[in-house]
């Protein structure tokens, strides 16, 4: 799909409700403008009828419908060039509050008057057609919205609009398959608007050992995407300036204790980690961070006796998409992840093969999983892995325990020549055991045609990791990455 419809130019506005919906993508209902599609000698009855249903579906839905008034145009519809240019100066003037476009076609429609009310729209498209009724078919009340939409499509294709078209071809907007193309079409315009503009954070260097992670920030500049860097002595500064009686180190203290088990963990460590959190969380509110990713080893280690991965999974919990090992590549596919499914998200490894199971295979990291993604509460332990380089006591902050199972979408993100390049896929966490000396936070991942898909992602230069999220949502997050955002997006699974 890439390419279909040319380059075209996606910075919509943000408005007073932004951040609320970086928060929360899934709770909050977005405002979609509806625009009714007429050509005059088909009966004007079924656009008086569209108005009043369409509407009412996307109330029940959870959904905003912005109506040009009645009597702007004939009916409220768009026909005529001076009829489009209404609904333009409409869509203009109300654009802060529009997350998309519906097309309604209730009967054929006027192609030209489509394009010439929505060509500088700037905004996701989703045409819906109504269907006929073999009951209705004399030329006084049929429709003919099945043909009209291929000749919307067609025209819009022709001059370079981005738009959405979903099956089936023409739905009623009382048909349940209607509600699920408006769920499709909501986590898709969630995605558009809140990748752009974006701010991502880069806290300290990338170690020197992972290449694998490096990623152009010019590239991502080019999509909208900002990345601020913060070097960790400056997190290391704040960390050691906050008084003991610090509100904020106070109320982060409740948060980590009730967030997990720490047992095991000395007293000392568990307020370094404290330190940590609150010196992180003033660096995302001051710099308004969408996501972030953080340098996690060996400095951290050196200089507070913890490991930052119990951090991260909590911030993953509250819906701040947070990497490790610096991979800025996938705290933008998080977020990506984030808006599409609503869910939390994390980063993973690709990282143990699964026995003799060719489609199944072991994800893993330290312990920034979210608490939504694990079966039980996690253990905060020492890191094993780092043990034999800095000695016991001096990494605590894992947080050790299983991914619960259920589907899963997953992908990773690159920069490549200018260019940002994606996969894409679907799987589904297993309740397969995973042995009980197995490190970290680790779930079995059965994944359809998994040989071929490290294949495509060793191939093309992907990572090790593996941004995941809960649910099956690659279909609405493709189209948002390809259609709308100029992404190259490789669909693996």
């Amino acid at each position: 799909m890439r390419g279909s419809h040319g380059k075209h130019p996606f910075f919509p506005p943000s408005n007073t409700d932004e951040k609320l919906r970086s928060i929360f993508p899934s709770m909050t209902p977005l405002t979609f403008a509806v625009m009714f599609g007429n050509r005059g000698f088909f009966p004007s009855s079924s656009i008086e009828a569209a108005r009043s249903e369409v509407s009412d579906a996307l109330a029940r839905l959870g959904h905003r419908a912005l109506l040009l008034d009645h009597a702007a145009t004939r009916h409220g519809a768009v026909e005529t060039p001076e009829e489009a240019r209404k609904f333009a100066r409409f869509l203009e003037d109300r654009r802060r509050e529009i997350d998309g476009v519906i097309v309604s076609l209730p009967n054929f429609s006027d192609e030209n008057g489509a394009v010439a009310a929505l060509r500088d729209a700037r905004l996701p498209i989703l045409i819906q057609a109504y269907p006929d009724s073999l009951e209705a078919m004399s030329p006084s009340l049929r429709r003919d919205a099945f043909c009209g939409k291929l000749s919307v499509m067609d025209v819009f294709r022709q001059n370079g609009i981005p738009f959405t078209a979903l099956k089936p071809h023409v739905v009623h907007p009382a048909n349940g398959e209607f509600a699920k193309n408006v769920d499709y079409f909501a986590r898709l315009c969630r995605v558009v608007r809140g990748m752009k503009p974006l701010t991502v954070g880069a806290i300290g260097a990338r170690t020197t050992a992972f290449k694998t992670v490096r990623i152009d920030e010019l590239t991502l500049q080019s999509r909208g995407i900002n990345v601020e860097t913060v070097d960790l002595s400056e997190i290391f500064l704040r960390a050691r300036s906050f008084r003991d009686d610090d509100p904020k180190i106070l109320a982060k203290m409740a948060i980590l204790r009730n967030y997990a088990s720490w047992k095991i963990v000395p007293t000392g460590a568990f307020e370094n980690l404290v330190r940590l959190a609150v010196a992180i969380d003033d660096v995302v509110a001051e710099m308004e961070l969408s996501a972030i990713s953080i340098r996690c080893w060996l400095e951290i280690q050196r200089e507070f006796g913890v490991s930052p991965c119990v951090l991260l999974s909590e911030m993953n919990d509250r819906g701040l998409p947070a990497a490790c090992e610096l991979d800025t590549g996938s705290a933008v596919l998080m977020r990506a992840l984030r808006l599409a499914s609503g869910e939390v998200t994390s980063c993973l490894d690709w990282n143990n093969n699964y026995g003799d199971e060719e489609n199944k295979c072991i994800l893993f990291h330290c312990g920034p999983v979210p608490q939504g993604m694990m079966a039980g509460k996690g253990e905060i332990v020492d890191h094993e892995i780092l043990v034999p380089a800095l000695g016991p006591g001096r990494s605590y902050g894992c947080n050790a325990g299983r991914i619960a199972p259920g589907p899963f979408t997953f992908g990773g993100l690159l920069t490549n020549a200018g260019r940002i390049e994606t996969y894409l896929g679907e799987g589904a966490f297993t309740a397969d055991p995973i042995p009980p000396d197995f490190f970290g936070c680790a779930g079995v991942a059965a994944v359809p045609d998994l040989e071929n898909v490290l294949q495509t992602i060793g191939r093309s230069g992907h990572r090790h990791h593996v941004a995941v999220t809960p649910g099956r949502h690659a279909a609405p997050l493709r189209e948002a990455l390809e259609n709308y955002l100029d992404y190259e997006v490789a669909f693996v699974g």
